[in-house]
């Protein structure tokens, strides 16, 4: 009789486009979905797993396609994968763990080596000899640039309307985006507001530039020096979409970050 090993494929950070249907969207607007799908042995292993993912990433943003079947696991399986989700992986930007009984694999991108090195490091100080790690799909590339634009996915930092005050969902996008601000270390990035053109001229400048310092002061407020982080507000001289439009001017409401 041929038995199936227990598995699990996280996909970590995912564009929201890649889940097909809206039920499996992540729960919490704004927020970009990490999806958890495989085999596992028991309900036990699967509350465990997801618990440790709503841990890491937050409950919200996790998707759940984990069933549980008549599988072969190896000894203390859940407990080591559960090993395997920790603070490391939110390195990997885009990236899929795969682990396949006691074969562990994970790929993606990293922005620098040193922290290729720390991902791998961890995956292989988690686990005993009984486990074989293959990180050749973990690669370096992208420039700053494409970390924070990838993490921001087009989506629109939102404030209440006519303040500087972040949404719920504005803050959720800036809480994604504070790790890839980490990565990139010392690299000076300017924070650009900008306004759709209904009202004043320089009203719209005022308030865009008042928008890009509560975004400096949010990341401040989480750990990221400010001295790196610069401010400017450009108002309504910049649109990306026609201002004749309810949608057009949503767009044209939006924070900008520019690696200097």
């Amino acid at each position: 009789m041929r038995f199936r090993t227990a598995s699990i494929l996280l996909c970590a950070v995912l564009s929201a486009s890649a889940l097909p249907t809206q039920a499996q969207r992540a729960p919490a607007t704004g927020e970009r979905p990490v999806v958890a799908e495989g085999v596992v042995p028991d309900e036990a292993t699967k509350a465990q797993l997801l618990a440790r993912l709503g841990e890491l990433y937050g409950a919200g943003r996790v998707v759940d396609r984990l069933r549980v079947e008549p599988v072969v696991a190896p000894p203390n399986w859940s407990e080591n994968v559960a090993k395997l989700a920790a603070a490391q992986l939110r390195q990997v930007s885009p990236g899929k763990l795969e682990v396949n009984g006691n074969s562990v694999r994970i790929s993606g991108q990293v922005p620098n080596e040193a922290q290729r090195q720390q991902v791998v490091n961890h995956l292989l100080t988690s686990l005993n000899a009984s486990y074989s790690v293959d990180a050749d799909g973990l690669r370096v590339g992208g420039s700053p640039q494409t970390l924070l634009d990838d993490v921001l996915a087009d989506r629109i930092i939102e404030f209440e309307s006519g303040s500087a005050n972040l949404t719920t969902t504005g803050r959720a996008i800036l809480d994604e985006l504070v790790e890839p601000m980490r990565q990139i270390g010392d690299t000076r990035v300017q924070v650009i507001g900008h306004t759709d053109n209904v009202g004043a001229r320089q009203a719209n400048i005022a308030l865009s530039y008042a928008r890009a310092q509560a975004v400096r002061e949010y990341f401040r407020q989480r750990g990221i020096p400010d001295a790196g982080l610069s401010v400017l507000g450009k108002g309504p001289d910049e649109p990306v979409a026609d201002n004749a439009t309810t949608e057009g001017r949503a767009r044209n409401r939006r924070i900008q970050f520019k690696v200097l």
